[in-house]
């Protein structure tokens, strides 16, 4: 039951940060969470990571910036309809 519910959040998380809420746009919010999660709590470990799949790095950073592009765009969006 929790599972559906963090589900749910997640989803409507993706909708509002990126406006896709496709399996793969999902999938990669929840490495990209989780990824940030830990460079923030756990920054030895975020650097070890790194250094040891440095084309997983070179792979979340892509991710991190379709998201920043997708955000951008849907804010703009958003201040298009405010005005």
């Amino acid at each position: 039951m929790m599972n559906e519910k963090m589900d749910a959040m997640v989803e409507k998380y993706a909708e509002l940060l990126t406006g896709d809420t496709s399996e793969q746009s999902i999938e990669e919010i929840k490495m990209y969470v989780l990824y940030n999660h830990i460079a923030k709590t756990m920054p030895a470990l975020a650097r070890h990571w790194n250094s040891l799949y440095p084309e997983g790095k070179e792979e979340m950073k892509r991710i991190v910036r379709e998201i920043q592009q997708k955000n951008k765009a849907v804010r703009a969006e958003n201040k298009d309809q405010e005005d």
